[in-house]
């Protein structure tokens, strides 16, 4: 089954948005981070997410000041490209006529992934418009311009055309919005069958209310996010019923320490996630859900 060419409103200067949204969009129109920007230029694929799987720790152990930055960089990168890929595999079978949407999109990196896997179009939406005029640039470059395309719009409220997607995600971007609004949007460009995949960093309801360490990660990433349960809540409210669910907490703990110790990439909230994770209070969650 393919999906007919997504039907593109007239574009406005600045996304509808909330005062909050407004914030973050500043905060990243400013964002400069090495932790982003380094390890993207290694083979432009710009990812704004962590990483899954086991390090090779050995990069640490390299003798020379410069290759050993190199090295760790390298070695993060390979760890986010494979959470990309983790959830470019859970989309379900696409073809090179089918359309994805790529929520919260960041530098692009989570578009091009998916088109360089499936062939498919994609359309990514930020409200950062440095973010999209970037990304767009790197589309270009790839000369897969007329395939991926990005765009300056608020993922709550795309404008996009009911329907018309086979698939769609967040990757670490569902702690800037309220759930059922983004789900509400999910379930409205989705066909029916469509699958929506979420990974995201969530607070353990068991646990209790959120810990000081989510409390700290809130503050650092201007976030607010979610407890666990609420995810499953939101979805069941917006007909996306959970096919795959996986706990990626420990997969992501070797990425944390790795980075913990990359002196040229370390933003300071690296301690917080470890202790996050350790202690049972945060965990790191894959969810696949179908839209029916």
């Amino acid at each position: 089954m393919t999906t007919a060419p997504v039907a593109r409103t007239t574009p406005v200067p600045v996304p509808a948005q909330s005062t909050y949204q407004t914030r973050v969009a500043d905060y990243w129109n400013a964002e400069e981070n090495p932790v982003n920007l380094e390890l993207g230029r290694i083979d432009d694929l710009y990812h704004h997410h962590y990483g899954i799987g086991a390090a090779d720790r050995s990069v640490l152990d390299e003798p020379d000041p410069a290759l050993r930055r190199d090295r760790i960089t390298a070695e993060l990168h390979r760890l986010e490209h494979a959470q990309a890929e983790l959830l470019a595999s859970r989309l379900g079978p696409l073809s090179p006529a089918d359309r994805v949407f790529d929520a919260g999109c960041g530098r692009g990196g989570g578009s091009v992934v998916a088109h360089l896997r499936y062939g498919c179009h994609a359309d990514g939406v930020t409200i950062s418009a440095k973010q999209a005029d970037f990304a767009n640039e790197q589309a270009h470059a790839r000369g897969i311009d007329d395939k991926v395309r990005y765009h300056h719009r608020n993922m709550l409220d795309t404008g996009f055309e009911t329907g018309a997607y086979a698939a769609s995600w967040n990757n670490e971007s569902t702690m800037y919005v309220e759930l059922d609004l983004l789900f509400a949007e999910h379930a409205r460009l989705l066909r029916r069958g469509g699958r929506c995949v979420v990974i995201t960093g969530c607070y353990n309801d068991t646990y209790g209310q959120a810990s000081r360490e989510v409390s700290l990660i809130n503050a650092h990433y201007i976030c607010d996010i979610h407890p666990r349960s609420e995810y499953f809540k939101a979805m069941a409210r917006n007909r996306l019923v959970p096919v795959h669910v996986e706990d990626l907490t420990e997969a992501t703990i070797p990425y944390w320490e790795l980075r913990k110790e990359a002196g040229h990439l370390v933003t300071g909230i690296e301690d917080t996630f470890l202790d996050a994770y350790r202690n049972g209070s945060f965990q790191y969650l894959l969810i696949a859900a179908d839209r029916v």
